[in-house]
């Protein structure tokens, strides 16, 4: 089984996105379940490009240095 970090699952961005929008409608904000997916797909590609960059960043800011 392949494990990866939450925050690059569509499935979770897609359940948040679900519970999300009834409530932003209430506040007269309408997302269809189309752009719910397009929007959940899109947080994904950040948050994984995100987690790139942090990785990268922390590796140049690491004060010891790799072993093999």
């Amino acid at each position: 089984m392949d494990v990866k970090k939450w925050y690059l699952s569509k499935t979770v961005w897609g359940a948040l996105l679900a519970v999300a929008a009834p409530l932003l409608q209430l506040g007269g904000i309408y997302i269809d379940d189309g752009t719910q997916s397009e929007l959940a797909a899109s947080i994904t590609t950040i948050a994984g490009a995100a987690g790139g960059l942090l990785a990268l960043f922390g590796r140049i800011a690491a004060k010891s240095s790799l072993t093999r």
